[in-house]
């Protein structure tokens, strides 16, 4: 936590130099960059950089203490208990901050549902999990954008990809990365047996452009007819577009605008961002020696979550955390599950830091 604080720091001061370099002043989309990343960090920064003046000014004030002049001892002791108290919960608020990681403070990221085993019965629940992070972050007051989709005849999703913009978006949405499974009747059965079937969730921060520097020489860009629901216009217009990255191998096709150009944008949004989570988890297990929150592994083949309709109950398998309102959570009412990772999380990093 110290280690990130400090580079935190770093990044934010190396930012505020740029902001008034003549070279970045003269090229707007790179000054642009450097105001919203600037603008990412700066909550963090600034209050770790008071965290450091109050470490300073509280060991200067406790050496007045050893003057031997009553009145500088009698101010010291008035002073230090504010001064401890204002350290005391800064120091709450950064940890709170950095719960996540450096990723912690992103306003954007790509969420993405993709049905499991299960056949129809997955992909209407993959639908559901999409219309329940949907309503989520409406409540939020965050924007969400659909990035790509590959729907079923029956109405759900093979798998689904939308971007997230808002304050604390990927704070607050980290956690859900993992595989969730439903046990109830499905729509599509007519015995009225109960059926588990399985969806797995991805939550990826989005990263800068400065962060990934993408060419056009570094992908390969297919175009092709859109199909599935549109009308005449699909089918007849190339306005498809499948990107296949050469270095990792990641590929991504979107095709639910008619613009050629918009879906190369999302297209683009959804390939740099799972380029991001895959240095990212590369970065994690080069430190697999430290700590690894139960929660925050990230590991998509773990199933995280179980949805039982026949007892209206929620449980998340990594916490023990069981609510019988399975209704309220799927009509986008999560903010039980995710305060109690959160809190979690929060007890952990604690619990860490005390050992350390």
């Amino acid at each position: 936590m110290r280690q990130l604080l400090d580079t935190t720091l770093e990044r934010f001061n190396e930012l505020e130099r740029m902001l008034v370099d003549s070279e970045v002043l003269a090229d707007p989309s790179r000054m642009q960059s450097v105001a919203r990343e600037h603008g990412t960090i700066a909550k963090m920064a600034t209050k770790y950089r008071r965290f450091k003046q109050l470490n300073a000014e509280i060991e200067e004030t406790s050496g007045m203490l050893d003057s031997g002049d009553s009145e500088l001892i009698e101010l010291a002791e008035s002073e230090l208990p504010i001064l401890k108290d204002e350290r005391e919960n800064l120091w709450n608020e950064l940890l709170d901050m950095t719960i996540g990681g450096a990723d912690a403070n992103r306003t954007s990221c790509v969420l993405e549902v993709r049905a499991g085993t299960g056949g129809d019965e997955a992909a209407l629940f993959a639908r559901d999990l999409y219309e329940m992070y949907r309503h989520y972050c409406e409540s939020m007051g965050w924007k969400v954008e659909i990035l790509s989709y590959n729907p079923t005849e029956l109405g759900g999703f093979k798998d689904m990809s939308i971007g997230i913009d808002g304050e604390g978006c990927f704070r607050h949405l980290q956690f859900e990365s993992g595989g969730h499974r439903v046990q109830r009747v499905p729509e599509t059965e007519a015995k009225g047996r109960i059926h588990t079937s399985a969806a797995t969730v991805a939550v990826m921060a989005e990263p800068e452009d400065v962060e990934i520097d993408l060419k056009p020489d570094d992908y390969r860009k297919d175009l092709y007819c859109s199909s599935g629901p549109g009308g005449q216009h699909v089918n007849k217009t190339a306005s498809a577009v499948r990107l296949t990255h050469y270095e990792t191998g990641i590929v991504v096709a979107c095709q639910d605008e008619r613009s050629q150009h918009k879906n190369l944008a999302k297209a683009l949004r959804i390939l740099k961002s799972r380029i991001y989570d895959m240095k990212r988890e590369e970065e994690e297990k080069k430190r697999s020696e430290e700590r690894k929150s139960k929660i925050g592994s990230g590991d998509r083949s773990e199933r995280i979550r179980t949805y039982n309709f026949p007892e209206n109950r929620v449980t998340d398998h990594r916490i023990g955390l069981t609510l019988y309102k399975l209704d309220n959570i799927l009509a986008g009412n999560l903010a039980p599950v995710i305060d109690g990772l959160l809190e979690y999380e929060r007890q952990e990093l604690k619990t860490a830091f005390a050992a350390d």
